[in-house]
């Protein structure tokens, strides 16, 4: 077909797998001098590359060369639509209610309507994301503040410093962090997310397969390794290695991927996992919390709950261990692991929490968001059958909800860059769009991590703030416009 005096031909490919390991397509577009490449999961929107070349027969050829690798490693012609997405794995849980005999003491319930996973608490707000798409932002007190509507259900919340991001069942990891969400990874289309962490800009993800996959911050793929065991629930990470938790037990591997560092196996197969400065804790399938050491994977206490261990937590430095059962429990320990209490929820069972300030904060299989005073007398007081009147809180109907940015259209635009505003700019670098520093004080070798979606060459954008990460580039802080 033609595109004004250009005329435009497209190739599109599938590779389908019946194993399950691979269900992506792989589409090049050429339009005169211009090659563009879209790819990702089939059913997908999937991101795209686009680059131009000196002459029509330079962008033929590159454009041939791309499809001829695509169709050695097994991609075949096929029609957009006809093969139907892959189905992403719904985590099936079943909730039974509590044997404990006293409820919680929960301040305050937020219902959010669907079965939540995610979870985060700062100093300043709570997160809760949902199987529905919905994220929200509470105060500690449990006034709603913002509302995120992302494309398919939250597996799990993550905070990098001041950065949050949730992994979503689309394969995608969208950036919460101001006031419109971005995409900031796509995962491979044959990686079926169960879990994720992020550090310092390096995103690593488990999988229903067992695997560890890690990309960098311009969301290329760095490493990845197979743990022995499959359904890997649990992936933490800090500078000296990365946390594999799955049906076998836990490994740890050198951060770069250059090997195992250990492997240790569990009381069961892991379902969570926490982290803290020289320990990681895997809850478990067989009714326990295990204290792993993250210099050897020495198992250096066990804390037995009734039944199978949905999700675990600790108070600063590991003082108190917390721990969410299939039976709608929630329990605390020493950390030596003797067992101080357990409390029913009265709202099922908790599928990820955190602890703050004295306070727990749950997310639960009827979907509601949590905060338990857990407090030593209001503990006490409850043991006591002593309870508060748990608050619910709602959402205001007229509240907004933010839709992630999906191109350049969506980002608001200025004429002029504010006074002491940052000025970034899209150069097409090697087949790709990067981005770097245009303003003063700042290194213009180095790259920006920025939202794929809205990368344009020539385009500039104006950021509030920049923060230099450990693996040698910026990130963004705060909101992104559009410099005219």
């Amino acid at each position: 077909m033609s595109h004004g005096s250009a005329t435009v031909s497209a190739t599109y490919l599938e590779l389908s797998q019946e194993d399950g390991a691979a269900h992506k397509f792989y589409e090049v577009t050429v339009a005169g001098l211009t090659v563009s490449v879209r790819y990702g999961r089939i059913g997908a929107e999937g991101q795209t590359q686009t680059t131009t070349f000196a002459t029509a027969d330079k962008a033929r050829a590159a454009a041939a060369k791309k499809i001829g690798e695509k169709v050695r490693k097994g991609y075949a012609p096929a029609v957009p639509g006809q093969r139907a997405p892959r189905a992403v794995t719904r985590r099936q849980v079943s909730s039974a209610p509590s044997t404990a005999r006293s409820a919680a003491p929960v301040l305050w319930r937020f219902r959010t309507g669907s079965a939540a996973f995610g979870i985060h608490v700062d100093d300043d707000r709570c997160w809760v994301g949902n199987q529905r798409g919905d994220v929200y932002t509470l105060d500690h007190e449990g006034g709603v503040l913002a509302r995120f509507r992302l494309p398919d259900g939250v597996k799990c919340l993550v905070a990098d410093d001041f950065w949050i991001y949730a992994g979503c069942d689309d394969g995608k990891v969208y950036d919460l962090s101001s006031k419109l969400p971005f995409a900031a990874y796509d995962i491979a289309a044959d990686v079926d997310i169960f879990w994720l962490d992020i550090h310092e800009g390096e995103l690593n993800v488990s999988d229903r397969d067992g695997r560890l996959t890690v990309i960098d911050h311009e969301d290329e793929h760095q490493w990845a390794r197979r743990s022995q065991g499959e359904h890997a629930w649990m992936v933490r990470a800090d500078d000296r290695a990365v946390y594999h938790g799955h049906s076998k037990g836990v490994t740890a591997y050198a951060p770069d991927g250059s090997g195992e560092l250990w492997h240790t196996r569990t009381k069961g197969g892991v379902l969570f996992g926490w982290q803290e400065g020289d320990v990681v804790y895997a809850g478990t399938a067989h009714k326990a919390v295990q204290r792993l050491s993250k210099a050897t994977g020495a198992i250096e206490a066990t804390y037995t709950c009734d039944s199978a261990v949905y999700s675990c937590a600790t108070s600063p430095g590991g003082r108190f261990v917390f721990a969410g059962d299939a039976s709608s429990s929630v329990y605390c320990f020493d950390q030596d692991g003797t067992r101080l209490w357990k409390l029913g929820t009265g709202d099922g069972s908790a599928l990820s929490m955190q602890y703050h300030d004295e306070r727990l904060y749950l997310v639960t299989t009827d979907g509601s968001l949590l905060c338990v005073d857990a407090s030593e007398a209001a503990v006490a007081a409850a043991q006591q059958g002593t309870v508060p009147v748990a608050r619910d809180v709602k959402l205001a109907a007229a509240m907004p909800a933010s839709a992630p940015a999906t191109d350049a259209g969506a980002v608001a635009t200025v004429a002029q860059a504010p006074s002491g505003a940052i000025v970034v700019e899209c150069v097409q670098e090697a087949g790709r769009v990067r981005v770097h520093v245009v303003s003063g004080g700042y290194d213009p070798s180095l790259n920006v991590q920025f939202p794929r979606a809205i990368r344009e060459p020539g385009a500039r954008y104006v950021v509030d703030a920049l923060h230099t990460a450990a693996g040698g580039f910026y990130r963004v802080r705060g909101d992104i416009q559009r410099l005219l």
